[in-house]
């Protein structure tokens, strides 16, 4: 009784809904340090592979994560890995906010608007729905239909925190950053090519590549690869993507039962109320252009270190045992919403 009414009234715990996580003694620099410096070296040799080959960022930090997974049980370098697979999470999350303008958004209209709002509510039901089908829980289908959805591993990530370790834990979410950066590298290379066969135009293909690639840089990638016009039109789609992360997050966090009473409340985490904020901020026009990329610049930077470090924490021998079933899932929710994305395009062209 003690726990639950002590997390309650905590005001620094606001991603742990559930009070599942132990309280741990008060960390210094010194605990950090290790840990963060592993990560640091990861994300920067994923960033050299990524700007060497030309291969997503996200997938390469999740792969040198995978490779230096070793360390994983390594007291001294464990407080620094976890920190950056959720602090820095979370401050990225913040930052993406920099990205989103409201001006954008209504441009698009309201045909491309509902379309839009149709195809991340089709990822979520979808994702929900196969992992039932499938024999996984409500939350990993989640995990999978909002990173389908909205941004890819950001997404993913971000509903992880949210949910908690007691609904998602590190194996499930490594299992759909895993899945997602794949297919979104496969959709950025396919999809460009449907888009010519259809003899989409710029808007269609546009709309197209921004409403159905997962990753931000692939989906924008892939529209410029068609024409300058597409990729612009692909940017402010995927970017409205996007800002329905905050949304969908603050739903799942006020529906949740709170503590060990059950009660239901609308507690947000802190991490979304700051995505609102810095969206509000940048969309009265108050963040400068050259500021607004470099929050850009660092979302990306701390959103890389975070795969890095769920790499390095997850746990090797229950994503093998997992087998085929999860990317099953992810497979599902992309074809349905690359489906449901063709046919928003012909509506709107």
């Amino acid at each position: 009784m003690e726990r639950a009414a002590s997390c309650k009234v905590s005001t620094i715990r606001g991603a742990d809904l559930f009070c599942d996580i132990e309280p741990s003694a008060r960390l210094t620099w010194r605990h950090l340090a290790p840990g963060l410096t592993v990560v640091t070296l990861g994300t920067l040799a994923a960033g050299f592979l990524s700007d060497r080959y030309g291969a997503p960022l996200t997938l390469m930090a999740l792969l040198v994560g995978l490779s230096l997974n070793f360390l994983g049980a390594d007291r001294k370098s464990a407080p620094g890995v976890d920190f950056a697979s959720s602090s820095l999470l979370r401050f990225g999350i913040v930052l993406i906010g920099a990205r989103v303008h409201i001006d954008q958004m209504i441009a698009l209209g309201p045909v491309a608007m509902v379309a839009i709002l149709g195809i991340v509510a089709l990822a979520i039901s979808a994702g929900i729905i196969a992992a039932r089908v499938l024999g996984e829980t409500i939350a990993f289908g989640a995990l999978a239909g909002a990173a389908v959805g909205i941004c890819g591993a950001s997404a993913a990530m971000a509903l992880a925190t949210t949910l908690g370790a007691r609904r998602a834990n590190d194996g499930q979410l490594t299992l759909v950053l895993v899945g997602i950066s794949a297919m979104s590298a496969g959709a950025m290379a396919i999809y460009p090519l449907v888009a010519h066969a259809l003899n989409f135009t710029d808007l269609q293909a546009g709309f197209l590549l921004g409403a159905s690639i997962h990753d931000v840089a692939q989906a924008v990638g892939a529209g410029y690869s068609y024409s300058p016009r597409a990729g612009e039109i692909a940017a402010i789609v995927k970017l409205t993507r996007v800002a329905l992360l905050a949304p969908v997050l603050a739903i799942v966090a006020a529906s949740l039962p709170r503590g060990s009473t059950g009660a239901r409340g609308p507690t947000v985490p802190w991490f979304v109320a700051g995505f609102f904020a810095v969206a509000g901020v940048n969309s009265l026009g108050w963040i400068p252009a050259r500021a607004s990329d470099s929050a850009n610049v660092i979302a990306v930077a701390l959103l890389a270190a975070a795969v890095t470090a769920t790499g390095i924490r997850a746990p090797i021998t229950r994503l093998v045992a997992a087998g085929p079933r999860p990317l099953i899932i992810i497979f599902f929710a992309t074809l349905l919403v690359f489906g449901a994305a063709v046919g928003g395009a012909f509506l709107i062209g």
